[in-house]
């Protein structure tokens, strides 16, 4: 599914004027688009960023029924390969950087998305506290499953106090009301295997805890991979 299919009705600058409810909504419609771990160039321009963004980003909650309260808000856009193309061409035609700069910010990314797994994450809870991932009081627990039930703690989970004019123009979902982080998962195990398989038919990036459980998921064409043999 092209990427474009999410976010045709807005076409603003980096979402601005958009409100946080259409944007959650186009998110949510999101939910079941299948998207590609395969490498390669992309065409992008500047103007395909909210396309991009929307297709990698995925938004759920965890609601209490039983006391008519929503535990946990969580949107995470997930750095792929496909979403650091897109990234890189917005950021370098924003700040004016030149053909060898921005060809050395790619480069530099995609080196590292095949080391990480890297994801950006808001999320509002009732208790501001319980909500902060890297808190001692914590009430969640962050993993990242593949469609084998394997799953991984992060490697890297970042609060950010105070989160930048940039990541607050390229990630509108960053809000006072909501707490920015950065969380990292390394692209590969202890053993050498891929924590995310080419050939996997999805991801999770999993929220729970004894208040609950939110999981969002990314549906993926699987990418056959020579070296990993048949499953």
């Amino acid at each position: 599914m092209p990427v474009s299919a999410c976010t045709s009705s807005i076409r603003s600058p980096l979402l601005r004027g958009a409100s946080l409810l259409v944007l959650l909504a186009l998110l949510d419609g999101c939910g079941t688009a299948t998207v590609s771990l395969r490498e390669g160039p992309r065409s992008f321009t500047e103007a395909d960023y909210e396309d991009v963004y929307a297709a990698w980003s995925r938004d759920d909650d965890d609601f209490d029924w039983g006391q008519l309260r929503s535990v946990l808000h969580v949107t995470a856009t997930y750095e792929s390969w496909e979403f650091r193309w897109g990234y890189v061409v917005r950021y370098a035609a924003d700040h004016s950087l030149d053909t060898d700069a921005r060809t050395a910010l790619l480069r530099a990314s995609l080196d590292d998305a095949r080391e990480n797994h890297r994801f950006f994450v808001t999320l509002a809870g009732e208790d501001w506290r319980q909500a902060n991932l890297t808190s001692a009081r914590s009430a969640w627990r962050v993993l990242l499953v593949d469609d084998r039930g394997n799953q991984i703690a992060p490697a890297g989970l970042e609060r950010l106090r105070r989160p930048s004019a940039a990541e607050s123009a390229y990630f509108p979902t960053v809000s006072p009301q909501r707490q920015a982080f950065r969380i990292t998962f390394p692209a590969r195990r202890p053993d050498g295997s891929p924590t995310i398989p080419l050939d996997s038919r999805h991801l999770i990036l999993r929220f729970t805890g004894a208040l609950g459980r939110v999981d969002l998921r990314w549906e993926l064409d699987p990418v056959p991979d020579p070296g990993e043999g048949p499953r």
